[in-house]
């Protein structure tokens, strides 16, 4: 059992029970297993954590060693955002290609699947799935991670990941409350803001998260979007009005409320994270996530003095602290619960580890079918690379290249960005046929000029949209994977060489 060290008050424990904080390496530092003994309850893991499924399952392993009921956290959404496959590429593909085969016993049972992966690895408790719906075609930090831009959709999506993830014995973090879909900024770098009425908010984004909450997700995180007609002066995350007003009363949810990164720019910038952490807590988040920037014990340290000062001073209620910190208590509950019962409610099957392929292979659109002359030789395989979001981060491989290699070997790369992208492509790549590879091509006009030059000078060239396929089809053919995971270029790959 759980033994908190002695000389810990109540004040201090409830303080370090509400973060969720990261830290660097392979294993666990000495100063993160001291604050488990203090109290400290949840442990964030990002991708510079973990190596392979065993070294991760000894990491946690370690973690329980100090505390048993400790809340391991991962940001394991598959497709384009992933942690367990880092430096491989996801398994699974994304929400997207989930949305665009629409088939939600596949979703549940994608979910599932990656739950039980987590879960073996002793991850109990994953930042997953976004419920956002994509209304805005130009969203820089959502696109394929959300299922769709249809409504209806993504909230029945929404509740068969939670149910699949669940059934595992992980507890589902439904984000990015109340919706991030309709921004043009990403809120690592700036406050994105979302001018919608009322009713189009409820009809729109919240009408996902009331599926969740239905569904019985465990826990949904707070976005760091300012919505004037929910809150004119407060970013959700640190909106009463949001957290508390709308989210526990109007929509009755009860679990746990967890902040998405406190580093992030739309917060760190105004507020700085310790003062945002305290008004976050007193608007109603149960649980402080940090450790994407700032990985170390000094975070911790400045993070639990301000929640203790605030309370001394009367500016945030002890009782507030208290109930967050029962509710990250409860949650962990759960989780032990959970385990035991990981086997899945009747109509769960049991994990395969094909099912993220199967579903992969089902979300591939190809259009100009007719015109494709399938792929003999090895091709040249041009990447005309975006910037990759944070969340995403630009350490994770992706595109067709490495799987084209398995099945044509002598297939090369290279990746191109700018206005002279296709020229350089086309000089590099010689005579071999080329497979041009882009991800949102309607966002980044330097990229649609690059695909007008190259199928200009070479009409048989291959396009893959491995983002929202919103920009229309050209291309001999054009193959659309709705997502850049590693499972999503093996279906392209199969798709181009006619396996």
């Amino acid at each position: 059992m759980t033994t908190i060290a002695s000389g810990t008050d109540t004040l201090t424990r409830d303080a370090l029970t509400v973060l969720q904080p990261g830290f660097t390496g392979t294993t666990a530092p000495d100063w993160l297993l001291r604050r488990l003994g203090e109290g400290l309850a949840s442990v964030g893991l990002f991708g510079r954590n973990i190596a392979s499924p065993d070294q991760l399952a000894a990491l946690t392993a370690q973690l329980r060693a100090e505390r048993d009921d400790v809340l391991v956290a991962i940001d394991e959404e598959g497709g384009d955002v992933t942690r367990l496959e880092v430096r491989t590429g996801s398994s699974f593909p994304g929400n997207h290609a989930l949305g665009a085969v629409d088939d939600v016993s596949l979703t549940r049972d994608v979910a599932f699947e990656l739950g039980r992966r987590l879960a073996v690895c002793g991850v109990n408790l994953n930042w997953a799935p976004s419920a956002d719906v994509n209304s805005n075609p130009d969203n820089p930090v959502i696109g394929v991670r959300s299922f769709g831009a249809d409504t209806d959709l993504v909230a029945r999506h929404t509740a068969a990941y939670v149910t699949g993830l669940q059934a595992a014995g992980v507890a589902a973090c439904t984000k990015h409350f109340p919706g991030h879909g309709d921004t043009a900024v990403d809120s690592h770098h700036a406050l994105p803001r979302i001018d919608a009425a009322r009713p189009v908010l409820d009809a729109r984004e919240l009408a996902p998260f009331r599926a969740a909450i239905a569904a019985g997700t465990r826990a949904v995180m707070s976005a760091h979007i300012l919505v004037p007609a929910l809150d004119p002066d407060h970013p959700a995350t640190l909106s009463r009005r949001i957290l508390t007003g709308l989210l526990r009363e109007e929509l009755g949810y009860d679990g746990l409320i967890v902040t998405d990164g406190m580093e992030m720019r739309a917060i760190a910038a105004a507020y700085g994270i310790e003062r945002g952490s305290v008004l976050a807590i007193a608007a109603g988040a149960d649980a402080i996530c940090v450790g994407g920037g700032l990985a170390d014990d000094d975070t911790v340290r400045l993070l639990r003095d301000a929640l203790v000062s605030a309370v001394r001073t009367g500016e945030l209620p002890e009782e507030r602290l208290a109930d967050a910190a029962a509710r990250v208590r409860a949650l962990a509950r759960w989780t032990g619960s959970a385990a035991a019962a990981a086997s899945g409610p009747a109509g769960v099957p049991d994990g395969h580890a094909e099912v993220g392929l199967v579903a992969a292979r089902r979300a591939v659109t190809v259009t100009r079918a007719e015109s494709h002359v399938p792929v003999t030789e090895a091709p040249y395989v041009a990447l005309l690379t975006p910037v990759a979001n944070i969340a995403v981060g630009d350490e994770t491989p992706w595109g067709v290249a490495a799987e084209l290699n398995r099945l044509l070997p002598g297939t090369e790369t290279g990746s191109f960005a700018g206005e002279d992208a296709a020229v350089v492509a086309l000089s590099v790549a010689g005579p071999r046929r080329i497979v041009a590879v882009v991800r949102d091509e309607h966002r980044h006009p330097w990229m649609a000029t690059a695909l007008d030059t190259l199928l200009a000078a070479r009409p048989d060239t291959i396009v893959v949209e491995m983002g929202v396929p919103q920009a229309p089809p050209r291309g001999a053919p054009h193959i659309a994977t709705h997502g850049a995971a590693s499972v999503c270029g093996r279906a392209a790959a199969e798709v181009i060489a006619r396996e």
